[in-house]
C-alpha cells in the first residue's frame, strides 16, 4: 500500500512539472538584410522585449530571438519581426517578393530606425509596397492603447535631431502590416540597462511597455 501511495505521487508530480513545461507558442525574430547596414544591432534588445511580454502579457514566446534572412522561407515562421540599423539597405527582387508575401499573407515588420535608417529603408519598403506610401499614424490609434496607454504617442528614448518621435504605417487593405518607428530609437530602450549612458529605469520602462503594445496589437488583430 503504502508503495502504491508512493509510485501515485511521483506520478502526480510530473504530471504537475509537466503541465509546467509548456514548449514556446511563439518566436521572434531580427531581420537580416544585405547593403552593408549593421541589421544585427541592439544584440539585448527582443530578449528584454520577450521577457517583458511574457511576464506582462503572459504570452509564451521563446526565450531567445532569432535571424531570419528577406528572402528566406522561414520568414513565415514568425508573427513578429523586428529590423534595426543605421545604415545602407538592400532589397532584392525575390526579397522584396519574399517579404510582400509574407506581410501581405498575416505577417507584421517593425522597422527602428537607430539613426541613419531612414533615407535607405524608405526606397527598399517602396520595393515592396509600390502602391503605398508611410503614413503617420494618429495618436487615438489602437497601437498606442493596449494595456498600455501612449496618449501622446511614442516616447522618445535617444535625441538626435531634436526631432519629435513619429510612428508610421503601411497599411494594405485595412491592415496595418509595418511600423515603422523614427526619431524614437525604440530598439535601443529594450537594451540591457546601462548599454547606453544617461538612460533611466522611467524610459526603459516606456520603451518595454510600448513594445508590448506592438507585440499585443500584432497577436490580437
Amino acid at each position: 500500500m503504502k508503495r502504491l501511495i508512493y509510485i501515485c505521487g511521483v506520478c502526480t508530480l510530473l504530471i504537475l512539472v509537466s503541465s509546467f513545461n509548456v514548449p514556446p507558442t511563439y518566436k521572434m525574430a531580427k531581420l537580416k538584410y544585405n547593403g552593408g547596414g549593421d541589421w544585427y544591432g541592439d544584440r539585448t534588445a527582443l530578449p528584454n522585449l520577450i521577457k517583458f511580454c511574457n511576464d506582462n502579457l503572459k504570452t509564451n514566446f521563446q526565450p531567445q530571438d532569432e535571424v531570419v534572412e528577406v528572402g528566406g522561407a522561414e520568414l513565415f515562421n514568425y508573427p513578429f519581426i523586428f529590423m534595426t540599423g543605421h545604415g545602407n539597405v538592400i532589397f532584392s527582387d525575390q526579397e522584396a517578393h519574399n517579404l510582400r508575401k509574407y506581410l501581405t499573407g498575416g505577417g507584421f515588420l517593425h522597422i527602428d530606425d537607430n539613426y541613419g535608417l531612414d533615407p535607405y529603408v524608405r526606397p527598399q519598403m517602396k520595393k515592396v509596397f509600390p502602391e503605398l506610401d508611410f503614413v503617420e499614424l494618429p495618436l487615438n490609434h489602437p497601437i498606442y492603447h493596449q494595456k498600455f496607454s501612449f496618449p501622446m504617442g511614442l516616447p522618445k528614448i535617444h535625441e538626435h535631431d531634436g526631432k519629435r518621435a513619429q510612428g508610421f504605417g503601411l497599411i494594405y487593405k485595412g491592415r496595418l502590416v509595418c511600423f515603422y518607428t523614427y526619431e524614437c530609437d525604440l530598439g535601443n530602450g529594450w537594451e540591457d540597462y546601462g548599454t547606453y549612458a544617461g538612460d533611466t529605469q522611467e524610459s526603459r520602462l516606456k520603451a518595454l511597455k510600448m513594445g508590448a503594445n506592438l507585440v499585443q496589437y500584432v497577436l490580437t488583430q
